[in-house]
């Protein structure tokens, strides 16, 4: 189900065929440095935890993950979506493009898109966003979107800390 069009993207849910995606995403060497292993082996790993995270959060609450796609050609480009995460009070904006589709302001455009979605369809007040210190490209996103740095989240397990930056709409 398509959620937004921007003049560039299509945002619309994802569904388990895009399991093959999520496999080829989730095992980029940036998205394991700065999201972290969710230990996708396979494509049926992705078919899984798509079933237990982004279709599972749309069943409950409506929102979570989602595709974006280039309008002209459907060409998948990445995630983004509003993430209701059990550690946090507030709702996450989060995303992750594949290596080739960075720096080409398709995060930045499905951000905007997503901060209107979510102040006007969803009605929610307040956005944040979690990223760790050293993800410099994902905090000038965040600050270009207009959330402001709130503070340090302490990871259990020994895990580097998360900066928390929040925004109200």
């Amino acid at each position: 189900m398509n959620i937004i069009e921007t003049e560039r993207l299509t945002i619309r849910w994802l569904t388990e065929d895009d399991a093959e995606f999520i496999y080829r995403l989730y095992n980029t060497d940036s998205f394991l440095q700065f999201v972290g292993d969710k230990n996708l082996q396979t494509i049926d790993d992705a078919r899984k935890y798509l079933l237990t995270g982004a279709l599972n959060m749309y069943e409950r609450i409506g929102m979570g993950l989602y595709m974006v796609e280039l309008k002209s050609d459907k060409t998948a480009l990445g995630i983004s979506g509003l993430i209701k995460r059990d550690s946090l009070n507030d709702i996450d904006i989060g995303y992750g493009f594949l290596p080739e589709f960075e720096g080409k302001g398709y995060a930045y455009e499905a951000g905007v898109a997503l901060k209107s979605y979510a102040k006007d369809a969803l009605k929610i007040e307040r956005l944040v966003a979690i990223t760790t210190a050293d993800n410099k490209r994902s905090i000038t996103l965040l600050e270009k979107l207009g959330l402001d740095f709130e503070s340090t989240v302490e990871e259990p397990d020994n895990q580097p800390a998360l900066r928390l930056y929040a925004m109200h709409l």
